[in-house]
C-alpha cells in the first residue's frame, strides 16, 4: 500500500513532537507564541517535505526551518525582547510545584538574554538532548564553534542566574 505524503509526514513527526515542542517553547519564550512557531514550521516542512534527503534528519529539518522562521520574525517585527512584562508567557504545567515553575521561568528569562546562537546551542544540547555533532548540522557550523557557544552560554547563564538569585534574596550590598 502506497502511503500518502501526509501519512508519511505524520509518521515521521509524531515520535519527534515532544522534543520539537520543547525546543520551540524554550527558543521563543517571551518573543512569540511557541504554537505559532510549531504551526508555521510544520506548514513549511510539509511543503518542502520532498527535499528531505533522509528520514533520520527529520528533526534537524524541523529545527532548521523553525530557526529561519524565528530569524524572519525578528527581521520583520524588529522586536525588542521583553517590551512588556505581560508578553512573557506563563507555564501551564499543573504537575510542577511553584518553586520549580519559578525556576523554569527564571531559566527561560535568562536564556532569552543569550546571543541567538548560544541560546539555540544550549536549548538543543541541554533541553532537547542533541549531540554536538547533530547541533553542528543544525547550526551549519564547526564542532569547535558549537562547543564554544555552549561554554560561553553556560558561563553567561551562571552569571545571569547568580545575579538574579542575589536580587531575589536581597544579598547585593548597596554600599
Amino acid at each position: 500500500m502506497n502511503k500518502t505524503k501526509q501519512e508519511h509526514f505524520l509518521e515521521l513527526y509524531k515520535p519527534n513532537h515532544d522534543r520539537f515542542e520543547r525546543f520551540c517553547r524554550a527558543r521563543v519564550y517571551g518573543d512569540m507564541d511557541y504554537r505559532d512557531l510549531i504551526n508555521d514550521t510544520l506548514l513549511v516542512a510539509f511543503d518542502k517535505f520532498e527535499t528531505l534527503k533522509s528520514k533520520d534528519a527529520f528533526l534537524s529539518f524541523l529545527f532548521s526551518i523553525s530557526i529561519r522562521i524565528i530569524g524572519n520574525y525578528h527581521q520583520k517585527k524588529k522586536v525588542t525582547r521583553f517590551q512588556k512584562e505581560d508578553a512573557i508567557f506563563t507555564l501551564h504545567d499543573k504537575s510542577v510545584n511553584p518553586q520549580e515553575a519559578a525556576d523554569v521561568h527564571f531559566l527561560h528569562v535568562a536564556l532569552a538574554q543569550l546571543v541567538d546562537e548560544q541560546r539555540e546551542a544550549i536549548i538543543l544540547f541541554e533541553i532537547s538532548g542533541f549531540s554536538i555533532k547533530e547541533i553542528v548540522e543544525i547550526q551549519a557550523s564547526s564542532e569547535s564553534a558549537v562547543k564554544q557557544r555552549l561554554k560561553r552560554g553556560r558561563e553567561k547563564l551562571v552569571e545571569i542566574l547568580t545575579y538574579e538569585s542575589t536580587l531575589k534574596t536581597g544579598e547585593i550590598n548597596h554600599g
